[in-house]
């Protein structure tokens, strides 16, 4: 018998005023120009990236901490004329403790399981520093 997957349902809510709240309470993010949708995709990369770097990095004993920024291109796609994300680069400062042995495997996790950059189209590209060092 085949396995059913983990569904995780998420849900939001604009008022009138196009305010966001979360179906998980919290304050509401308000109307502001300088934060377009675009950029609230951009930010949701970042913190899932960081997210999903948090869990596998607890499977395995290492506690992480770190910050992020993400910028995009939008523009038409040559394939189908429609304007979206056709460049995402995202940079990450972290620090691990204790730095695991297999420090790349444990970053292939984090980007390959952040559901917002497999939802993305565009592959999203990742620059990391972990404890003060560039990961090439």
């Amino acid at each position: 018998m085949a396995r059913q997957a983990k569904v995780f349902s998420y849900a939001i809510s604009l008022d009138r005023e196009g305010a966001a709240t979360s179906d998980d309470g919290g304050s509401a993010l308000p109307v502001e120009e300088a934060w377009s949708p675009e950029h609230l995709v951009l930010a949701g990369l970042a913190r899932c990236t960081l997210t999903s770097l948090d869990y596998h990095a607890r499977r395995i004993g290492v506690t992480s901490a770190g910050s992020a920024s993400a910028s995009g291109e939008v523009t038409q796609r040559a394939t189908d004329g429609r304007y979206a994300f056709v460049r995402v680069n995202v940079a990450l400062d972290v620090t691990l403790e204790p730095t695991p042995a297999n420090v790349r495997e444990l970053l292939s996790k984090a980007e390959r399981d952040c559901f917002v950059g497999a939802s993305l189209t565009v592959k999203p590209r990742y620059r990391w520093t972990v404890n003060g060092e560039e990961i090439a």
